[in-house]
This record gives C-alpha cells, structure tokens and sequence, in this order.
C-alpha cells in the first residue's frame, strides 16, 4: 500500500498579488505534503482588502460554460481516483455553486471517504460583500454536500438563517442545525478579553480553541485556516488536534507578518508554523445548554 496523500481540489479566488483565496489555501497544503489541484473562480490582480489605495483593477471571471467544462474534465479524468478531498471558498457568481457540486458529487462516487469542506466566503463583520443570490446559491447548493463547514460568525448566520449571534451558545445552536457532521466557526467569542477564538462543533462536542490578536494582515486567515483544518484532520483524523494544531499555526503566520510589517500573510517565512507550530494553543470543552 502506498502512504502517498490523496490529492485536495481547492476552488477559490486567485490574485495576482497577495495571500488570499487559493494562493493561501493551496500553498498551505501543499507545505503539509499534500498534492493540489487548483481550479480559479475568479482572478484579481489583489484582493478587495487594497481597493481603497490601489483600485479595484480588472476582475475576470471565467464564462460559467468554461467553468463547468474545466470542472466536468477534472471529474471525468483518469486520475480523479486520487482525489481525497475538495475545498471550495470564494465563488466569482452564483452559478459556479452547481458545477461545484457536480464535481463534489462525483469525488464522492469514486471515492465515497472523500471529504468536502466548504468555506461559505460571503461576507463578515455583518456585512455580505458578495451578491445575496451568490449567499443563497452557497446555503442551498453547496451546504448539504458539506462535511466540514467553517464560517465566520456572519457567514455561519446566513446559512443557519438565524440572527442570534452574540453568545457561543448561539453560535453552537446555529452550528448544530447545520447538515455539515464538523463545524468550525472563526472569529468566535474568545473567554480572555484580547483574544480570538475558533469554535469546533462536532455532534455533541465542543471545543474552543484561542489566541492573543494580532494586529497584523487579516485578509487571508478564513482561506489559511479551512486549508490547514481540513489539512490536519486528514492526517491527524481528530478534529480536536486539528482545531489545536490549525489554531497555532494561524496564529504564528500573523505574528511573523506582524512582525515583518507586511500588508499580506507571508506565509513563505512561515513554513515552520504551517508544518510544526512551536506555540501551544489548548482547548477547551464548553457546556451548552439545550436550547428549546
């Protein structure tokens, strides 16, 4: 038997400059040793973060039919067997979300232990920055096929359609009526005032995992941080560790670009971080009461 890892398909947004969408999640991957398959869903010269001080510049979007052909290619390959994972984040419109799916579906028919994790990029700190239809197509589409979802408080708010938000036990409520079997919530109500939290919601398990705040480049964390969850639960296959392991390894990425005073992640100075964090970033089980 070979140890070879399966292969993740990463559909995201690509910029020219900057470490955003695929440029963080595939990198990442890659540095944990997995093989990456990248497929854009939209190209930027930088990332919506920098349209204030250098423009919006040209945003090219592939004609949905290209789009659909790429993804029906992949799925018809010879080598789809080698595919053990897919990771979909930022849609350039609405009608990406079906080929998306088609191609979810047809991993999974190859290989029914495949995993889909979702990262349901549509907005955040209560603002949708993406088309509302682009958000529904997400929820309706993408979300059922899911089994680890990883939203922001805002973004968990839209697919649970619920505006109850502000407690942990609101986010654990919201978490739970989702179809995803694993759901890490970002940005989450850490207990140490200066800190960030990330909140693992598995079954009747929950587990919060936080760190001090950087005041560093955020753009890019959401992307960094579904790629190294899933990442380390497909070789850790506990999603506890996973949690731990992708929490540190975030954390020390925005340190050293905090550090180097950069305005993007710089994740090529952080491969130690990616592969084997120094820091250590405990859980904890939270009690939730049952909400009627």
């Amino acid at each position: 038997m070979s140890n070879k890892k399966p292969a993740i398909i990463v559909i995201s947004s690509h910029v020219a400059r900057g470490t955003v969408g695929n440029r963080a999640a595939g990198f990442a991957l890659e540095v944990l040793g997995f093989p990456v398959w990248i497929v854009p869903t939209v190209t930027l010269p930088w990332h919506p973060g920098h349209f204030a001080t250098a423009g919006a510049g040209h945003r090219i979007v592939p004609r949905i039919e290209d789009f659909t052909s790429t993804l029906e290619d992949l799925a018809g390959s010879p080598w789809i067997g080698e595919v053990g994972a897919v990771l979909s984040g930022y849609l350039g419109e609405a009608a990406q979300a079906q080929p998306v799916a088609d191609l979810v579906k047809a991993v999974k028919a190859r290989n029914p232990n495949a995993v889909y994790a979702l990262d349901p990029v549509t907005g955040d700190n209560d603002r949708l920055y993406v088309p509302q239809e682009q958000a529904d197509a997400i929820r309706d589409i993408l979300l059922p096929l899911s089994d680890i979802t990883t939203p922001n408080p805002f973004e968990l708010s839209l697919l649970a359609q619920t505006n109850e938000m502000d407690t942990n036990e609101a986010l654990v409520a919201a978490a739970k009526s989702l179809p995803s079997k694993t759901v890490l919530v970002t940005s989450s109500h850490a207990m140490m005032k200066g800190n960030i939290a990330n909140l693992l919601v598995e079954g009747s398990s929950v587990n919060l995992a936080e760190h001090r705040l950087v005041d560093g480049p955020l753009n890019g964390l959401g992307d960094l941080t579904a790629a190294l969850f899933l990442g380390n639960i497909l070789q850790l296959n506990d999603a506890t560790l996973a949690l731990q392991k992708t929490s540190a390894s975030v954390y020390e990425a925005m340190s050293v670009a905090a550090r180097l005073g950069s305005d993007e992640l710089t994740l090529e100075s952080s491969l130690g971080s990616l592969l084997k964090p120094k820091t250590v970033v405990e859980s904890r089980k939270l009690l939730v009461r049952r909400t009627k």
